[in-house]
């Protein structure tokens, strides 16, 4: 299985997340995978941008089942089914604190050209911080970097320790799907 979710519902947007945010296409739709509590996808919709909440669990997005803008998706990503969002294309794909290696390929294909694909998760040397340490959750040294390149312009990336909002080894990327941007 996938990393379990190892921020509380509490917790407010990445600063990474935030810091990229005003990039995504104005009024572009945006898919928050492996939501939980849709923190990421809040802020969007509170951006103004349709938003799809994607994961096994929905519980934690409950809550905007009613919301206009709002589509949750509960999908097993992890069980050898089909992507559950066939043909849709979205301005931006946002993904924290979870790791399926099976899914770049799909997480690509679903970034429209011009779309951003906004990526922060653990990597090696997170063992020392605590959970997620199983090494088949932890990206190597510069793996984002890797399974982006080709097909993205990378607007930023960034690896190693950090000291906030806690101790962790991380690694992260903002990167632009190559192509024209759609309207």
């Amino acid at each position: 299985m996938g990393q379990q979710r190892v921020h509380s519902k509490g917790d407010g947007p990445s600063a990474w997340i935030e810091r990229f945010a005003p990039a995504v296409r104005r009024g572009g739709s945006v898919l928050d995978l492996a939501c939980g509590g849709g923190r990421h996808g809040r802020l969007f919709l509170q951006r103004g941008h349709p938003v799809c909440f994607l994961d096994i669990d929905t519980g934690g997005v409950a809550d905007l089942r009613t919301q206009g803008g709002a589509e949750i998706v509960q999908a097993n990503l992890e069980d050898g089914s089909p992507w559950p969002l066939p043909g849709r294309h979205f301005a931006a794909i946002v993904v924290t604190n979870y790791l399926w290696r099976p899914l770049f390929p799909a997480l690509l294909d679903a970034l429209e050209p011009g779309g951003l694909l906004l990526y922060e998760t653990f990597m090696l040397g997170q063992e020392r911080f605590g959970r997620p340490s199983n090494p088949d959750f932890l990206l190597a040294e510069d793996e984002l970097f890797e399974h982006c390149h080709k097909a993205c312009h990378v607007l930023a990336f960034e690896q190693g320790e950090l000291a906030q909002p806690r101790p962790a080894m991380r690694q992260r990327i903002a990167a632009r799907k190559r192509g024209e941007a759609t309207a």
